[in-house]
């Protein structure tokens, strides 16, 4: 039986890393918009904000400890609704 690629060993997302990032943003829609920003930025060519640990570690778990380190956050700005 062949298995989706999120199964395979070497493309399991990092759960510690994931959920230190939870702790910077809970709205889990929005931590995942910022990783797939993030995640792509990066594969586009810009630099990480933190030093990756092996020359193949995934972009996805750059963005996380970049996000688990404080050094990416979310900013939402709320706009009050007119009432008219």
């Amino acid at each position: 039986m062949m298995r989706p690629a999120y199964f395979l060993e070497e493309n399991r997302l990092n759960i510690s890393l994931l959920d230190s990032a939870k702790e910077r943003i809970p709205c889990v829609p929005v931590l995942i918009n910022v990783i797939s920003q993030r995640v792509r930025q990066l594969n586009s060519g810009f630099r990480p904000y933190v030093k990756p640990k092996s020359v193949n570690e995934e972009t996805v778990d750059i963005a996380l400890r970049e996000i688990a380190e404080g050094k990416l956050v979310a900013e939402i700005e709320f706009t009050a609704m007119d009432a008219s």
